[in-house]
């Protein structure tokens, strides 16, 4: 097999293992794609303005304002007026992202960043360095 067959084989394996880990995390947790990437968000940026979690999961209003009342009703989130403008809330997680069992949500990626400081330093920053420039290229042709 070639180098970049290697490499792609690689990469598609990658993938199809953390599309794995997740969907398999999403179903034990009951929560749908969406609903998981919206958790991922708020615990990214707790106390988010549905206005800004609807850009990151390009979703209407309604949309966002139907999936934060879901989660909230399912107890996994709350929302909070502001305290300047009774207009605005910001929304905030009501479980752990960090703690069990929606740990399972994120275990992949941590998982795989600990296998790769078991690396040697110099062959993962050359692996990502390589993957940096091939991305950067093939957006820059199209």
């Amino acid at each position: 097999m070639s180098l970049p067959s290697a490499l792609l084989a690689a990469l598609d394996d990658y993938v199809a293992a953390r599309d794995e880990a997740i969907a398999r995390a999403r179903n034990e947790l009951n929560v749908s794609e969406l609903e998981a990437s919206a958790l991922s968000c708020i615990a990214d940026e707790p106390g988010i303005r549905p206005s800004n979690l609807r850009g990151h999961l390009g979703v209407t209003a309604a949309g966002v304002t139907t999936l934060v009342d879901r989660l909230i009703g399912r107890g996994l989130l709350r929302r909070e007026l502001d305290a300047e403008d009774r207009r605005v809330n910001h929304i905030y997680l009501e479980i752990d992202l960090d703690a069990e069992p929606w740990v399972a949500l994120r275990r992949f990626p941590r998982e795989v960043e600990e296998a790769v400081r078991e690396e040697p330093a110099e062959v993962a920053a050359a692996a990502a360095e390589m993957l940096s420039r091939v991305t950067a290229r093939v957006r820059a042709r199209g």
